[in-house]
């Protein structure tokens, strides 16, 4: 009855897959909707991402983070901007907080990439959108 324990436990353990890390995300992305380039990089032992460049037209001293909620933030440039943090690896994603200028709205972000593509999934309360941002170079 020990050998057929044993046995039942290693199957187990094999049939079982091993917890997958997620693919890599740093790096520079272009949004889906092609209004900006995203960088991706490691911040201390966490991820972050801020807009590297803007690919729309721009206001005069260049665009405004105007919609944020904190007044006082609203004369901050969107190139520049830290957008996520936080960002840390869970099962085959990569979970932190977000923020877009675009609606002034801070959300859960999940992104995960595969080949050279990113899903990226943020939510506040229990509104989500979902797009998909392609790696540069």
């Amino acid at each position: 009855m020990g050998r057929i324990f044993v046995a039942a436990v290693a199957a187990l353990a094999v049939a079982v897959p091993a917890s997958a890390a997620p693919q890599p995300i740093i790096g520079r992305w272009a949004t889906d909707d092609g209004k900006a380039i995203v960088d991706i990089y490691a911040c201390g032992a966490k991820l972050c991402g801020k807009v590297n460049k803007l690919l729309i037209k721009q206001p005069a001293g260049g665009q405004r983070d105007e919609r944020n909620p904190d007044k006082a933030k609203r004369t901050r440039q969107v190139s520049g901007l830290q957008i996520y943090w936080d960002l840390a690896a869970d099962g085959n994603s990569w979970k932190g907080q977000g923020y877009s200028p675009e609606d002034g709205r801070y959300y859960k972000a999940h992104l995960t990439a595969k080949g050279g593509k990113m899903t990226m999934k943020g939510c506040v309360a229990v509104f989500c959108r979902t797009v998909t941002w392609t790696k540069m170079g």
